[in-house]
């Protein structure tokens, strides 16, 4: 899962990045609201943490531009305002959830769970489930047929995402931009490499369920009969 963070506060924002990483989240940050639009608009996130008040742009404006364009990506505002005005407004305009500053990581992150399980990214125990496979993002934990393994995060990552997308073909650029952001230097090899480390703990876990490659397009889940 990739989130992004519309935040002015340079502190907080650097403080939300560390606890949302911590729990294998990948993170990236823009600190005014004009910049926050670009990224959000890039297609690539699961969910945005967006402060109200910023620069360039308030968060208000920035929900409602998306909302306007048919994005529905789940977005939890940031603010330290408390009226109820401004819970009822910014709900109006679309935010999936309202958290007042100052709050706890542990209320933040409930937060981001019952949001992404809204949406139906995340099973309410967190597992994502496909074919044999049971992988459990939190931990890093991928399991078969009741052998378990540890998958570094990129790999989580990458099998997450495919889990997710299904029988849906997934294309090395749209790997590259959730799994390394859409401005990144990652490259093709890059995908290369992981999906071939994956392969090889699912041949070691003997699961019925391959990476495909479908030539010149990208990759696909697919459980052998």
């Amino acid at each position: 899962m990739r989130i992004l963070i519309v935040e002015d506060e340079l502190h907080l924002a650097e403080a939300l990045m560390q606890i949302l990483k911590k729990h294998n989240y990948s993170v990236d940050a823009v600190h005014d609201g004009r910049t926050g639009l670009d990224y959000a608009q890039s297609g690539i996130y699961d969910l945005l943490l967006l402060d109200i008040m910023m620069p360039e742009m308030d968060g208000m404006s920035v929900l409602k531009t998306l909302r306007n364009q048919g994005d529905s990506t789940p977005v939890i505002l940031l603010t330290a305002k408390g009226e109820i005005s401004d819970k009822v407004t910014g709900l109006d305009y679309g935010a999936d959830d309202y958290i007042a500053k100052p709050f706890s990581s542990e209320e933040l992150m409930a937060r981001i769970r019952a949001a992404l399980r809204r949406k139906g990214e995340v099973p309410p125990d967190d597992s994502q489930r496909y074919g044999d496979l049971e992988l459990h993002a939190a931990n890093l934990k991928l399991t078969v047929g009741g052998k378990e393994m540890k998958l570094n995060l990129k790999e989580t990552e990458l099998l997450e995402l495919l889990i997710v997308r299904k029988q849906s073909i997934t294309s090395k650029e749209q790997i590259i931009e959730k799994l390394w952001g859409f401005d990144s230097e990652a490259e093709h090899n890059n995908v290369e490499v992981y999906v071939s480390f994956l392969r090889k703990k699912l041949n070691f876990l003997h699961s019925t369920t391959k990476i495909s490659t479908i030539r010149n397009v990208g990759y696909v889940l697919e459980v052998s009969e």
